[in-house]
């Protein structure tokens, strides 16, 4: 009964910025991890961003600074900002929910229990 979908994506130059959402159903935000991955052609997926219930959001270093995730509990939309895109955050960008562990959320993939479909995001430069 879970589901995520994410919206958002497209292309841009270099320098640019996008915002992903994630629309999310099917559960109530309390005790659990949202969070973004992504993954480029032959490329493993990775984490992005994660934002906790409770705790503190960790970014992956290469997006540090960059971007920013956050949670609209009135509307159970997760958002992705990206700024300053560079080619190499040319990826599918999927949407995550791992249940509890509302505290810590390590971007660990296999640890997370619900995906969305992907968005794609193209940086050109």
């Amino acid at each position: 009964q879970v589901q995520l979908v994410e919206s958002g994506g497209g292309s841009v130059q270099a320098g640019g910025s996008l915002r992903l959402s994630c629309a999310a159903s099917g559960f109530t935000y309390s005790t659990d991890c949202m969070g973004w991955f992504r993954q480029a052609p032959g490329k493993e997926r990775e984490g992005v961003a994660s934002i906790p219930s409770h705790g503190t959001t960790t970014y992956a270093d290469s997006v540090k600074g960059r971007f920013a995730i956050s949670l609209d509990n009135a509307k159970n939309a997760l958002y992705l900002q990206m700024n300053s895109l560079k080619p190499e955050d040319t990826a599918i960008y999927y949407c995550a929910l791992k249940l509890g562990s509302g505290w810590f959320c390590p971007l660990i993939s296999y640890t997370y229990n619900y995906w969305g479909q992907g968005t794609q995001v193209t940086v050109s430069s």
